[in-house]
């Protein structure tokens, strides 16, 4: 029998995400929590309100407060403007004489309103937590080892990088760098009419869903035109004839909100509300797409519930913050508005933006501290630009 007490230990190092993973390092690069400094003033403050009107009050014309559509209506409350990620930062570089951008949504959003801002401007995102777990699927790290299996496999020349705005600045510089573009859900077919005008293919990162939606609804092609490359796989578990075979080249990412809708989903939202319209975000499974009555953008999702008639009944599939905010601003247009599915599905992340950080990130500002900078560096932004910039030139 082996001496259990003379046993070496074995020379296991962890890895810096199994590290990140186990709460034992930060990344401040990484849309993961990462731990935020300061001490916040208590949830139950009664006094919460006053004191960010004060501080906001106090700032005046310094501060601009943005509200993504997702957030919590404590912190909607204090926005200057609400929208979308994209809208967001284009507001954001829209008002050069703030000198402060509160960001009210997650890193990746910060980052982009760092980027198209100018150099005076500071951004800041009150709870550095608030990540993204779809960006978070896609590191610098497997997309660079991604385009060298696409290189291997003979590819890579005629293939152009699509990235999703829900992505970090690192993988919108490496899109800039390999001329390729950036994309929201409601410019996806743009883009891609656009990338196969330069090249064979496209590698659409970090939604799959997105992506093969956007091909296969919009564009005409078949499923079997798309592969799903996986990170964690040799060669993201695709073979080299099956890369130079496929049109989009799917990169294994998805919303952990959207990705919950299923067609069980639908199917039972039908039973229980007889005659009511499914409209669903383009981040939900193709099956979810397939089966419901409409598919759009949050933009989207707004504007039609805007012109729908009086008397009419929807089923939304996407965040549960902006559904009961919707199915509240439309009760009184006799508009029946439920979410599409009875699970509760906030966004974990977006929701880590309450109102004691938004309080805590505005008094910090009106002290003369800067708290929670998201600051993009000087080459990752002139590459994420560019990407942006061709975005933005799309016809």
């Amino acid at each position: 029998m082996r001496d259990v007490t003379t046993a070496q230990p074995l020379d296991v190092q962890p890895t810096p995400l199994a590290l990140l993973l186990l709460g034992r390092q930060a990344d401040p690069r990484s849309e993961r929590g990462v731990e935020c400094p300061g001490d916040l003033p208590a949830p139950s403050d009664p006094d919460l309100v006053a004191r960010a009107r004060a501080a906001k009050a106090a700032l005046g014309e310094r501060v601009f407060v943005l509200g993504h559509h997702y957030q919590r209506d404590e912190v909607i409350e204090f926005a200057d403007v609400t929208g979308d990620s994209f809208k967001l930062a284009r507001d954001a570089a829209a008002r050069p004489d703030a000198e402060y951008i509160v960001f009210c949504g997650v890193h990746f959003m910060a980052e982009s309103a760092d980027i198209l801002t100018g150099d005076n401007q500071q951004v800041i995102l009150p709870d550095l937590a608030a990540g993204c777990s779809m960006a978070d699927m896609a590191t610098a790290e497997q997309v660079a080892e991604c385009w060298d299996v696409l290189t291997e496999a003979g590819v890579a020349g005629v293939t152009v990088p699509v990235s999703y705005m829900n992505s970090s600045a690192d993988i919108k510089a490496f899109t800039g760098r390999h001329g390729g573009t950036i994309c929201t859900s409601s410019n996806a077919k743009r883009a891609l009419d656009w990338a196969f005008e330069q090249g064979e293919k496209v590698l659409f990162l970090p939604d799959q869903h997105l992506g093969r939606n956007t091909a296969v609804r919009e564009m005409g092609m078949s499923l079997d035109d798309c592969v799903v490359y996986n990170p964690h796989k040799p060669g993201g578990g695709l073979t080299a004839e099956e890369l130079r075979a496929a049109k989009m080249i799917l990169w294994r990412g998805h919303c952990s909100v959207h990705g919950r809708f299923s067609l069980d989903s639908v199917n039972e939202v039908r039973e229980r509300v007889p005659g009511v319209n499914v409209l669903v975000h383009p981040e939900c499974k193709h099956e979810v797409v397939a089966a419901a009555d409409h598919v759009g953008s949050t933009e989207h999702i707004i504007k039609t519930l805007e012109a729908a008639p009086a008397g009419s009944k929807w089923a939304i599939g996407t965040e549960l913050n902006l559904v009961r905010r919707l199915a509240n601003r439309f009760a009184g247009e006799d508009k029946e508005i439920v979410f599409l599915d009875r699970t509760v599905c906030f966004c974990s992340t977006m929701n880590r933006i309450d109102l004691p950080h938004l309080v805590w990130s505005l008094e910090s500002l009106a002290a003369g501290k800067v708290v929670n900078r998201i600051q993009v560096d000087k080459e990752t932004e002139a590459y994420a630009k560019l990407a942006l910039e061709r975005m933005l030139a799309l016809p």
